[in-house]
């Protein structure tokens, strides 16, 4: 495999969401170092990301002897299941949308600058595109509550529940909105990074699949939640995602024995008390 290994924190979350969400254990710090290195990121840069992420409340620790052993928080087992949701579930394609948007207007101050950039950060993320300046939308029902709550915002937001006029040309306002040309060159790059591991090829090692693995869905996470699923038959007949979903999980599907029989072997886990 090559490329840029993904950031730390998303490795870590791809981890956690295969080998201790759902399984009611904690895993020796150890082992995820041991498989990080494996990964390409070092041993400093993994401990001074799993400080971090305890630090921010995504991480629980517990002492067993001299060792030390992390789980999961109500924070990060919420985060990890909207992963798996994403992945599983609801999928890359939407094809299931009812001609529901969500807008949502805004108003602050100009001296709000940080706030402003928040908002928008956190809006981008939860699949809103700007319409107009103070104006954002996005497809379906789209509960902002905890967004604009965290922020302490809910006096200068307003949010509505709406559907377009029969007259309105909902293809050409979603190329406005969003970047398709970008969103698109992200499936085609993961395509084409991975398809080479759909059909077999090369024989791997068990590590190597638990290493790749790894990547593979932390990699596919940051393609999936990048992408606002907007309706798809509002999109260009070319749309890459239904087509690279499938690479995606038939590599999944040949990683995944291997990749469970060197867990097993590499990876130290307590029941959660």
């Amino acid at each position: 495999m090559t490329g840029p290994v993904p950031r730390p924190q998303s490795l870590l979350l791809s981890f956690l969401g295969d080998e201790v969400l759902g399984r009611g254990v904690c895993v020796y710090t150890g082992s995820v170092i041991e498989v990080f290195r494996r990964a390409g990121v070092g041993e400093q840069a993994t401990r001074s990301m799993l400080s971090r992420m305890a630090g921010r409340g995504l991480l629980s620790r517990r002492r067993q002897g001299r060792r030390t052993y992390i789980g999961l928080t109500d924070r990060s087992e919420a985060v990890l299941r909207d992963g798996e949701r994403r992945i599983w579930h609801t999928g890359a394609v939407n094809r299931d949308w009812d001609g529901t948007w969500t807008l949502l207007g805004f108003s602050l101050p100009e001296s709000w600058q940080r706030q402003r950039h928040d908002l928008r950060a956190q809006l981008t993320w939860a699949g809103f595109g700007a319409l107009f300046s103070g104006l954002w939308i996005a497809p379906g029902e789209v509960d902002v509550s905890e967004i604009v709550g965290e922020l302490g915002l809910a006096a200068h937001v307003k949010v509505f529940r709406a559907n377009a006029d029969a007259g309105t040309d909902i293809a050409g306002m979603i190329d406005e909105t969003w970047d398709l040309a970008r969103l698109a060159a992200c499936y085609r790059e993961f395509d084409e990074a991975w398809r080479g591991y759909a059909s077999g090829g090369a024989h791997l090692t068990a590590e190597e699949a638990l290493v790749l693995r790894l990547r593979l869905t932390a990699e596919w996470l940051q393609v999936i939640r990048a992408d606002p699923r907007l309706p798809v038959q509002h999109l260009p007949a070319d749309w890459p995602a239904a087509r690279v979903e499938k690479t995606f999980r038939a590599v999944h599907a040949r990683l995944e024995a291997p990749a469970r029989d060197a867990a097993r072997q590499l990876i130290e886990t307590l029941p959660v008390a």
